[in-house]
């Protein structure tokens, strides 16, 4: 009995909450990934993609370690770089066959596997602000062309001429490629791909991921790319990882690539490092298709690799790291 006034004390106070091991943060970005060889940028255009990427990337960690959550974290990041002129999204895309500006956008939430995209979409300034309201606003998944654009203005976004859009470096690239070719017959793609894209991890273990794009110079016939669709050029699921692609969109729509980066880790037990390695470096190669990804899983371990000659990217990674490249022999 001389136990019992120690054990009813015991009893009486209160027990603390055991502690949530709070989940690493993460986040990278890209611009686009081809024929980016030392030489082909001028110094000032180098510069400045460099210092587009460092701001996004960095906007985009300031809101995972103030808390907040990984979908904020990426749509912050693409907005800046959709804004960069320097980049193939919302201002400073390419342009179509037409001379006119047509954007696609997607995003995830690997936590409810929720997504929303838009595809050929006019006039929106920030189009991954509209694919994110068409995931949280809407029943739908996608939505296209005028559709995509009503659904944006009734959400009050914000919109802009074609002025705002269109760049000079943009339109003499256009009038370089019709003048190589005859329109009558095909279309010449760029030798790189300047989609953007975000993926990130928060404190709570959610990971997501975004994807924006002008699509491809000279495009014709309503064309759309793997960018806003979900599983090829995006895809984010918690139980694995999460994915933003960029490279040429057919091969990436082929073999459902975001995708299956992410069914490798969690089916095959692979690490993020060897499922997208073998999915960019091995699968795409082998049938032509030229790209890569950023990647990042559930450790906040993050992978970017590409088969190409460069890939614009930038990421911080679990412990703080800043890292910023352009070519493919810059250190991971």
């Amino acid at each position: 009995m001389k136990y019992l006034p120690l054990l009813v004390l015991m009893l009486a106070l209160p027990f603390a909450p055991a502690a949530v091991a709070e989940s690493p943060i993460a986040i990278a970005v890209h611009g686009g990934a081809g024929t980016i060889e030392r030489g082909r940028l001028s110094e000032e255009r180098e510069l400045a993609i460099r210092e587009a990427l460092e701001k996004a990337v960095r906007a985009g960690h300031e809101i995972l370690e103030s808390g907040g959550s990984s979908l904020d974290a990426v749509t912050a990041a693409v907005e800046i770089l959709e804004d960069a002129p320097e980049f193939n999204a919302g201002r400073g895309a390419v342009l179509t066959s037409e001379g006119t500006v047509e954007l696609d956008a997607s995003i995830m939430d690997g936590g409810s596997l929720d997504a929303g995209a838009v595809a050929s979409v006019k006039g929106v300034r920030n189009p991954i602000q509209a694919a994110r309201l068409v995931m949280t606003d809407s029943p739908h998944v996608m939505l296209v062309g005028e559709g995509a654009a009503t659904f944006a203005r009734n959400r009050a976004l914000k919109f802009a001429d074609d002025d705002w859009f269109i760049t000079d470096f943009r339109r003499e690239q256009l009038e370089a490629i019709q003048s190589r070719q005859d329109a009558q017959i095909t279309e010449l793609s760029e030798d790189w791909y300047s989609t953007v894209g975000a993926v990130a991890i928060d404190g709570e273990g959610n990971l997501a991921a975004a994807t924006s794009t002008g699509g491809m110079s000279n495009k014709r016939w309503g064309r759309v790319g793997d960018s806003p669709i979900i599983g090829a050029g995006t895809y984010a699921d918690n139980r694995s990882c999460a994915v933003s692609a960029t490279g040429h969109g057919e091969y990436f729509i082929r073999h459902v690539v975001a995708y299956d980066i992410c069914a490798r880790v969690f089916y095959t037990g692979q690490t993020l490092a060897e499922a997208s390695d073998t999915v960019i470096n091995e699968v795409l190669r082998q049938t032509g298709g030229d790209g890569g990804v950023i990647a990042v899983d559930l450790q906040g371990r993050i992978s970017m690799p590409f088969n190409t000659a460069g890939m614009y990217r930038a990421a911080i990674h679990a412990d703080g790291r800043l890292e910023v490249g352009i070519y493919d022999d810059e250190a991971e």
